[in-house]
């Protein structure tokens, strides 16, 4: 299948945490959260409106903080947030994990994603610090830095495969944008969106 979509088009995608309303830019500690959060529930495999609804659940709720989290607890997150948002099929498995994650990103990072960053060393010791969570694979951790890239100087992750593989058949050479600016990042977010136009 083929697409009409033009490249200034894809310059002016919007970031998927710009349609959750998290401001990266203010690089803000409980706007990062957010973002990682979300970048949790878009990491499985559901669909991407049952993971923005899942986030909104967890904001109707005021759960966008790591200790308000941990002590609404389990059953809670499961049963209304989960459920309400329609993350069903992962809903005790996404709760569990959650909460671990919050628990030692209080514990060791004193609830800082900043604090976590600034203890990196480069760019391949913070996705270590990161797969460290419990249940953080390359899928969610690509997700959460790619649109960290401009606001933390160590995010620096490639692009998934099925962003160039996408680019190619558009004929687009990502290589001519530098992939920390917020240029490339929108050509990224268009191009994701773009995937199921290739589809068979």
């Amino acid at each position: 299948m083929k697409t009409n979509i033009s490249i200034k088009q894809l310059k002016r995608s919007k970031l998927y945490s710009e349609e959750l309303g998290i401001n990266l830019k203010s690089k803000n500690d409980k706007e990062i959260f957010k973002w990682f959060l979300a970048s949790i529930l878009f990491g499985a495999r559901i669909s991407e409106t049952n993971a923005k609804n899942t986030y909104k659940a967890f904001e109707r709720y005021n759960l966008l903080e790591p200790e308000k989290i941990l002590n609404a607890g389990w059953d809670f997150l499961v049963n209304p947030v989960m459920r309400e948002g329609g993350y069903v099929r992962y809903d005790f498995k996404t709760s569990t994990k959650v909460l671990q994650i919050c628990e030692k990103l209080v514990k060791e990072y004193q609830s800082s994603l900043n604090k976590l960053h600034e203890e990196a060393k480069n760019s391949k010791d913070l996705e270590k610090r990161l797969s460290e969570f419990y249940g953080i694979g390359p899928t969610t951790l690509n997700i959460f830095l790619r649109e960290m890239r401009p606001y933390w100087e160590k995010a620096d992750p490639a692009p998934l495969a099925i962003v160039k593989a996408v680019a190619e058949k558009i004929n687009l050479d990502l290589k001519k944008y530098n992939r920390k600016s917020l240029t490339f990042i929108r050509i990224e977010s268009g191009l994701i969106r773009l995937r199921r136009s290739f589809k068979e």
